[in-house]
């Protein structure tokens, strides 16, 4: 019988759903899978310390490098399986002709109207450092914006309930992510570059783990791809009674 594998994923939902994927292949392929899940700096801490096989997945260059360069000699990038990227956005109905840019949050109207606090998720999350940043560098600070940082729980209730006011609110967030498959958000314009940028979600594999792979795992593996649109639907599964369906 083939070896287990222990398959770890950052602890939040999107990177759940592209980690279930990988985990169908190897358990098709006879593998009993071993799932761990951990906040940023502690998931590549496990890679490390070679308590995971797998990281599923590595958003690089922009997000991850400070935590995987450490760790290149002792890991493979095996493939990617997405291209994300951070934004700050706002709901639909905040006026594009209002705010349109993360400098218009300064502008009269949006002074007037919307809400000061930039509620995230985990400090060590990109989108986190970068909205930290951000807050400083457009000068923000100055008219009261602040970026919290939180759980996923928060961050997301936060913009859902105030989605249902049709209250005026900025959420740092990202794509893929299960929010876009049922709300209309709209991506300021971000002009300085501190959002990062496109990634690669790139599965990581350390380099002692390819010897319990059963044969033709590791081919496979490296010809998965899933894309923003379909991790964002599977993200959506799992919110929906913990569904998940193979693509």
């Amino acid at each position: 019988m083939a070896e287990t594998i222990v398959v770890g994923h950052i602890d939040l939902s999107f990177h759940d759903a592209a980690a279930r994927e990988v985990e169908i292949i190897l358990e098709e392929n006879g593998h009993a899978v071993m799932r761990k899940t951990a906040h940023h700096e502690e998931a590549f801490r496990m890679l490390g310390a070679g308590e995971i096989d797998f990281l599923c997945a590595a958003w690089l260059p922009s997000s991850h490098t400070m935590y995987l360069n450490p760790l290149l000699n002792q890991v493979t990038k095996v493939t990617v399986l997405y291209e994300p990227y951070c934004i700050w956005g706002v709901p639909h109905y905040v006026p594009e002709d209002d705010v349109s840019t993360v400098s218009d949050l300064l502008e009269p109207v949006a002074e007037q109207k919307m809400e000061r606090l930039i509620q995230g998720i985990n400090p060590g999350a990109g989108i986190s450092r970068f909205s930290k940043a951000m807050v400083k560098e457009y000068g923000l600070n100055t008219l009261g914006y602040h970026f919290n940082p939180g759980t996923e729980q928060e961050c997301f209730q936060r913009f859902i309930d105030a989605y249902a006011d049709r209250r005026w609110i900025v959420i740092p967030l990202w794509h893929p992510q299960w929010l876009h498959n049922r709300y209309r958000i709209r991506a300021l314009d971000e002009p300085k570059g501190l959002l990062g940028g496109r990634d690669e979600a790139t599965l990581i594999m350390r380099n002692d783990a390819e010897k319990k792979l059963a044969s033709g795992v590791l081919d496979k593996l490296k010809k998965l791809y899933l894309g923003n649109s379909k991790v964002s639907e599977l993200d959506d599964l799992i919110q929906k009674n913990n569904q998940h369906t193979k693509i």
